[in-house]
């Protein structure tokens, strides 16, 4: 084994092999272990994206879960996905191979380093992305693992060479609890992943759990407009040190004069803590990129970097696929994908949309996210698509729940709007919208699971139209 030295301490390159490989948590501590120098390797029943750039970067990646692939693997780590009877996990446990989830590996990853740690139920992809880009633009090489590809950085992960450790601090089982942060950023706290948090109680004690685990020296910069996040903020006070940003009077960060531009993102202005404004504009939409921007700003601020630098990257900013994800426009339709799922990311994308496209038909589709998540928040939903001209609903999206004798026409039935379709399979959402598109529509696909795939099939099927038509003339 070779040793290679990182910020004075020393590790034994090791063969890494994942469980799950294709996921956006694991791919993305894959890359940062690759580029560190170690060997690794994984596997995933589908072979996705970001499994496929794995392997092209040295990566070794089979498809399928067989005993013999763990052999020669220092350490297993496993996507919470993955049961504990899986065949290479009780392969490498016989074999005395350790098997460790992310939340047991994740404060070795980050030793050594200032540790940023970006939390939040909505925006801490998007937040998190931008602070890699800023500190990349500043030349501060920073490591960062997010949790979706940056347009920017072409990249959902890298290890830098620089101080900064910048990670998305993922709620869901529990992983944030491996993390010490030095600096710690909440977008925003509302009751979310029912499966592992059956209470809202339970899910507001679980961040309250890892503001406890920051030295008392830390920081934490917390949205003032979001209610639960604001009490946090002052229930945290005694702990570490907290600056609020946000539009809320309570806010050292104070966010103001929001003006949406036709086709154009955002603009706002931001006064820091001691005074200055800063006139900030954004490419990408929305209220809430307005507050994500602030809370980098405000970082950068209290980190004493350039204002004048991470103004210019945040103007600079494209986004993170599939979070407001402007595929194009074709055959002058409009195609835009994204993540949202949770009743208050598809009120704020939706009102992004509308803003963004005020004269345009909006038409959304929706393809609810778990059994759990649409059961415990149905009544939540049923508000969220006002903005929306139309509403096509499809089925569930199971994910790593069990499928169900429950549909989601049920929640279909009694949205409050007077244009919605329930449609259960995407084929048929995809032909339905073939036959109903018209020019200047906007399609906008919410979806954690795989109802992006509409998009790709109206992409092809507008394209083909006009390949079509360009033969006849």
């Amino acid at each position: 084994m070779f040793i290679y030295f990182c910020f004075g301490a020393i590790y034994m390159r090791k063969h890494y092999h994942f469980i799950g490989i294709g996921g956006t948590g694991l791919s993305a501590i894959a890359r940062v272990l690759l580029e560190q120098g170690n060997s690794v390797s994984g596997s995933d029943m589908l072979l996705s994206p970001l499994a496929a750039e794995l392997q092209n970067a040295g990566a070794t990646v089979y498809k399928g879960h067989r005993a013999e692939q763990v052999q020669g693997a220092d350490i297993v780590i496993r996507s919470s996905a993955i049961k504990d009877d899986n065949v290479e996990v009780q392969a490498a446990l016989t074999a005395g191979i350790p098997v460790l989830k992310r939340i047991d590996f994740l404060s070795e990853l980050t030793k050594g380093h200032t540790l940023i740690a970006i939390a939040g139920t909505h925006g801490k992809t998007t937040t998190t992305a931008m602070t890699a880009w800023v500190f990349d633009q500043l030349h501060l090489d920073p490591t960062y693992i997010i949790g979706g590809t940056a347009k920017n950085l072409h990249r959902n992960a890298h290890a830098g060479q620089g101080a900064y450790f910048i990670i998305e601090a993922d709620e869901y089982d529990s992983m944030f609890l491996g993390l010490t942060p030095d600096y710690l950023i909440i977008t925003n706290v509302e009751h979310d992943h029912p499966d592992c948090y059956p209470t809202r109680e339970s899910y507001i004690t679980a961040f309250k759990k890892l503001i406890q685990r920051m030295d008392h020296n830390g920081t934490m910069l917390i949205c003032a407009d979001n209610p639960q996040a604001l009490k946090i903020g002052k229930w945290a006070q005694d702990l570490v040190d907290v600056h609020f940003y946000g539009t809320s009077p309570q806010a050292q960060y104070s966010l103001s004069n929001i003006q949406h531009r036709e086709n154009d993102g955002v603009r706002f202005h931001l006064q820091l803590s001691h005074g200055n404004v800063i006139t900030q504009e954004l490419s990408i939409p929305g209220d809430y990129n307005a507050r994500n921007a602030s809370a980098v700003l405000a970082l950068i601020d209290h980190l004493n970097l350039s204002l004048n630098g991470a103004s210019q990257a945040l103007a600079a900013f494209s986004g993170t696929g599939r979070r407001f994800d402007i595929l194009g426009t074709f055959q002058g339709i409009t195609l835009i994908d994204d993540y949202g799922h949770h009743p208050t990311e598809i009120r704020s994308t939706i009102g992004a949309a509308r803003a963004q496209y005020p004269k345009q038909r909006l038409i959304t589709v929706w393809q609810p996210h778990t059994y759990s998540r649409t059961q415990e928040l149905f009544n939540d939903y049923l508000d969220v698509f006002t903005d929306s001209d139309m509403v096509i609903v499809t089925e569930i999206y199971a994910s790593r729940e069990k499928v169900q004798d429950y549909s989601s026409q049920l929640i279909a039935n009694q949205i409050h709007h007077k244009n919605v379709h329930f449609i259960a399979s995407l084929a048929d959402t995809t032909a339905f919208l073939g036959s109903e598109l018209k020019d200047g529509d906007v399609v906008l696909i919410l979806s954690a699971g795989d109802a992006n795939q509409i998009n790709q099939d109206l992409r092809k099927l507008l394209t083909q139209t006009i390949n079509e038509r360009g033969k006849h003339v």
